[in-house]
């Protein structure tokens, strides 16, 4: 039997390469091997998963991200900061999911709140970090900065590489910190 976080997991791969409309539990069965039984088994419906996936995606995209910086007490937020930024930028599924669930959030308005929830836990997990920062830039402002620069590096097109947005980001805390 396929279990709730492998639906959950093909659900996230389907919405990245082929956006909204493809996550149908047809699509799902197809791509899992089974049979429609176990998607009711552990959801209630579409509006069931929809809810499920869209929770999944902020406790995998935020909350762990958060989790796994925040494991080891004691360090510099310039170093969480860091780590951060590299945790975020060496993930290969990253811009592909944001880019699919920001198109979703325009046309839903279960996906624009859970877009929402998101965005204010990433940009105050930011806002904490750079206040510990020892710079004169606004730190509510700086980290709005880094969360902007990481949207729009995702919607331009071509898309900027990772290891040069890895420079940007780079450039960018010099320019603050230094």
């Amino acid at each position: 039997m396929v279990t709730r976080m492998e639906w959950l997991d093909a659900g996230l791969d389907l919405l990245a390469t082929e956006g909204a409309p493809a996550v149908t539990i047809e699509r799902l069965t197809g791509e899992l091997g089974v049979t429609k039984g176990s998607y009711y088994h552990h959801f209630k419906g579409a509006a069931g998963y929809k809810t499920a996936l869209l929770e999944y995606f902020e406790a995998q995209f935020t909350a762990r991200l958060i989790e796994e910086i925040e494991r080891e007490p004691g360090v510099a937020p310039a170093a969480k900061l860091t780590h951060l930024l590299r945790l975020v930028l060496t993930d290969p599924d990253h811009t592909a999911l944001e880019i699919a669930v920001r198109a979703w959030a325009l046309q839903d308005a279960e996906v624009r709140a859970a877009q929402e929830r998101v965005d204010k836990a990433r940009t105050a997990y930011l806002q904490e970090l750079c206040r510990g920062l020892k710079t004169d830039v606004d730190p509510d402002r700086f980290a709005q900065l880094l969360y902007l620069i990481l949207i729009g590096a995702e919607q331009v097109v071509p898309p900027i590489t990772r290891a040069d947005l890895r420079e940007i980001y780079d450039l960018t805390l010099r320019l603050a910190i230094d």
